[in-house]
């Protein structure tokens, strides 16, 4: 009886250690089993790269500029639906000379899901971005930066980069204040920082954005498309 209850016990151990090691990885921010995944980029220069998520919602009319204003490029992962329900806020950004990535189609979680559904929610997404008129490489975030083995499986066979980032204020501050200090705190050379800006109603986004380039233009930082950035690795 003492040894199957040993044994219970110790298989539920390993499952548990088998889910808290799948939980780690799915949320990792700096590694994958597969392919390229860049959180920031080791260099010299004081180069950033400014990143927004979502959308396309009517607040790229603001964004674009107030990015306009401090002559800086930024890289927009953007969800295929809202692309089809947004085209010209795509265009827009397309237009403005910013990089645009690929966010998904649907904005799903991609974990455990099938290699069909996988490719679909990434190239009908690419497809979108290229009818918006963006011509550069396509990088790709994952929803949530959640990811396992068959996104980073199909980006590696496609000889695609998993984009993450290193700089996240909204996702512990919820004052314009604290994010700001934060960023302020944690920036480097070399830094991708990840904002939400396309469904805020409040205009605290955008003082959020304001801040982050009017702080970091007056500390000598220029503002890159992440695909700029990684030309600069190692320089």
């Amino acid at each position: 009886m003492k040894k199957k209850l040993m044994i219970i016990a110790v298989t539920l151990i390993i499952l548990l250690l088998l889910l808290f090691g799948l939980y780690k990885l799915m949320n990792a921010r700096t590694f994958q089993f597969f392919g390229g995944l860049t959180d920031h980029v080791d260099t010299n220069q004081k180069v950033v790269a400014l990143t927004f998520d979502d959308g396309p919602t009517e607040n790229v009319d603001e964004i674009l500029p107030l990015l306009d204003q401090y002559n800086a490029k930024a890289t927009f992962f953007l969800i295929g639906r809202e692309m089809k329900q947004n085209p010209a806020e795509a265009k827009k950004i397309a237009q403005a000379g910013h990089q645009i990535g690929n966010h998904t189609y649907s904005h799903n979680r991609m974990i455990f899901k099938s290699p069909g559904y996988i490719r679909d929610e990434i190239e009908k997404t690419d497809k979108l971005i290229r009818e918006a008129g963006y011509k550069g490489e396509i990088d790709v975030r994952p929803p949530n930066g959640k990811k396992i083995v068959g996104l980073p499986y199909y980006l590696w066979k496609h000889d695609r980069d998993t984009i993450m980032w290193n700089i996240e204020p909204d996702t512990y501050f919820t004052k314009v204040s604290d994010k700001l200090d934060y960023v302020e705190e944690n920036i480097q050379p070399g830094s991708i920082i990840l904002i939400h800006a396309m469904y805020d109603h409040t205009g605290d986004e955008i003082r959020v954005i304001e801040g982050i380039l009017d702080d970091l233009s007056n500390e000598g930082y220029t503002f890159v498309t992440v695909n700029e950035l990684q030309n600069m690795d190692g320089k």
